[in-house]
């Protein structure tokens, strides 16, 4: 049995993938909201917009974590295409999730959550999975089954309360505490399932394959996250549907008093 340390440089790497989780989480939220107050090709990019900030999220709040996982005897390598392949699921499943709360929104939202989070939270369990399936160790990897599965209804469950609270709070403090509630949630996800692992060391005969973590994971790990935080402010500053009309009626009503009597549209033109 190998020794593990999931908290190598301290509290650094769980600090910084909780406030991962909590980016993406928040981006995800926000645009869920704007998707159910927009129609048509503006609802949809909306959703695409809250599946790449959860899926990124979530995934970059693993790999970050990750980096305090170390195996004593053994380097830590991860196989590339499985890797991307977690980053993949993550967004894809995510997504899907995302729209079925999306579409559903209206008569059958209860449902519609319901379903929505447990896609969702099985695209969460899947991602982490993939995403240590890619890790290559001199030895092997094992899981305890009962916290594997502990691991997977924590997922489920986050993902449902976070798309309850994305067609439920309208409120931006609310909406922010929400966040670091299921910051949380995802973060004690991804440690429940770390707490699963059982290493075997084997003696070291071949050279590891895979990318050392610093060649691949980092950089793609520092290119998701600056894509979060920088979509978040886009976010941020871009109006809403409310905010639209609330400039256009203005906009008319500046206009009727430069021109009373006259039609907006005549006195435009």
């Amino acid at each position: 049995m190998g020794t593990m340390h999931h908290f190598s440089f301290g509290w650094l790497t769980p600090t910084l993938s909780y406030l991962m989780a909590c980016v993406g989480a928040a981006l995800g939220l926000r645009c869920t909201l704007r998707a159910l107050s927009a129609t048509g090709a503006s609802r949809r990019n909306w959703l695409l917009t809250a599946a790449a900030a959860i899926g990124s999220g979530i995934w970059t709040m693993h790999f970050v974590a990750m980096f305090g996982f170390t195996v004593d005897g053994s380097e830590l390598r991860y196989n590339v295409a499985l890797t991307f392949l977690s980053l993949v699921v993550a967004v894809l499943v995510t997504g899907l999730g995302v729209f079925v709360v999306g579409h559903g929104h209206g008569r059958h939202r209860g449902r519609s959550i319901l379903l929505g989070g447990l896609t969702t939270g099985l695209g969460v369990a899947a991602m982490h999975y993939l995403g240590m399936a890619a890790v290559r160790i001199h030895g092997g990897i094992d899981y305890d089954p009962g916290t594997v599965g502990l691991s997977v209804l924590i997922a489920v469950g986050a993902a449902t309360v976070a798309l309850w609270a994305a067609v439920t709070i309208r409120n931006v403090v609310a909406a922010g505490g929400a966040s670091l509630v299921m910051g949380i949630a995802v973060t004690c996800m991804h440690y429940t399932g770390m707490a699963a692992v059982h290493v075997h060391m084997e003696p070291a005969r071949t050279a590891l394959g895979g990318a050392a973590p610093m060649e691949f994971v980092f950089p793609l790990a520092v290119g998701l996250g600056s894509f979060l935080f920088l979509t978040s402010a886009f976010v941020a500053l871009s109006p809403t549907v409310q905010e639209r009309a609330a400039y256009a009626e203005a906009t008319e009503l500046t206009i009727e008093e430069f021109h009373p009597g006259e039609p907006a549209g005549h006195a435009a033109g």
